[in-house]
């Protein structure tokens, strides 16, 4: 029996199609939908599963199930999906997207937080392997988290994790959820990116949106912003600066509540910067933790871009 996984983003749309012995089988990689709404989100989802189906060179038939990790609130007991505000006209709606893309491939269909699944399947088969706790922190269009504790996720009652809307400046800069000063108004993708754009209409420059240009795109995905800093660019290197400040705060906060064992961070942007961002955030994040002769681990997600996708197949299993 095999299970399709999909990886939903504000930027990208990922998919796998998965065995029971948890190999890839098939994979495929689009941008999502920026304009429509929900539905055009769904049949996007939908397009890439086939897609990544005739990858695999699998029958359709043998896939039986389908999982999908998404931004926004869950409710995986109704299939839907609410306020999902990185996603095209799904800022203050709910949408029954289990329905919908039931309708539109014949599969069940188990959704969950995109974060939440993308640390499980860490946790089961990545970089979370050996510790009984961690904290996952996901850095792309926004910032996602989820933490693990006695080898089970932690949900509390459905918003744990949320590290993307800790407060590591009071009154500072607008975050996208509408509040001040969150770790993602200084460490998201999209919020860097209206933080860059007012720069430069304040006349400031930069090369982060010729680059963007260059490479087809209409945001400033993580490619953009690695070019940007391979090549110098004073503002890219600024912006980074800003987002490694904000996430070492953040870390090391939720370090000294929770004790946990390691931090992974992953996410486009995480994923990207590599090795060296982990490091920045690690010494970032020194500064704040108590009990600094026992630090918790640093890792960079081992799964790369297919984790959330992988963690959300792990979801659709019997």
């Amino acid at each position: 029996m095999l299970r399709a996984g999909v990886d939903l983003g504000g930027t990208k749309i990922q998919t796998v199609i998965m065995a029971p012995d948890n190999t890839i089988l098939g994979s495929h990689r689009c941008l999502t939908p920026t304009d429509g709404g929900p539905a055009d989100v769904a049949e996007a989802i939908a397009g890439a599963v086939r897609a990544s189906i005739e990858d695999g060179l699998v029958d359709p038939l043998d896939v039986t199930a389908l999982g999908l990790g998404s931004p926004g609130q869950i409710d995986a007991a109704a299939g839907t999906v609410s306020n999902a505000g990185n996603l095209p006209g799904w800022a203050a709606i709910t949408y029954p997207l289990a329905d919908d893309l039931f309708s539109r491939l014949g599969l069940p269909v188990k959704l969950g937080n995109d974060v939440q699944v993308a640390v499980r399947a860490e946790a089961e088969l990545g970089a979370g392997r050996g510790y009984g706790s961690f904290l996952g922190i996901f850095a792309g269009t926004g910032i996602g988290g989820s933490v693990v504790m006695a080898d089970e996720l932690w949900l509390g009652r459905g918003a744990a994790g949320e590290i993307g809307h800790m407060v590591v400046a009071l009154d500072g800069e607008l975050c996208p959820c509408g509040r001040r000063g969150c770790t993602e108004a200084y460490a998201g993708r999209a919020a860097m990116e209206t933080t860059a754009r007012q720069w430069v209409a304040a006349g400031r420059s930069t090369a982060l949106f010729d680059i963007m240009a260059a490479k087809g795109r209409t945001r400033l995905a993580s490619g953009v912003w690695a070019k940007a800093l391979s090549r110098g660019d004073e503002m890219a290197i600024e912006l980074i600066d800003r987002a490694v400040v904000a996430l070492g705060a953040a870390a090391g906060s939720a370090v000294n509540l929770l004790d946990v064992e390691a931090v992974i961070i992953g996410g486009g942007l995480g994923i990207r910067l590599g090795e060296e961002f982990v490091e920045r955030i690690r010494i970032a994040a020194m500064d704040h933790i108590v009990m600094p002769a026992q630090p918790p681990d640093f890792r960079l997600a081992e799964l790369g871009d297919l984790g959330g996708a992988m963690g959300a197949a792990l979801l659709a299993t019997p």
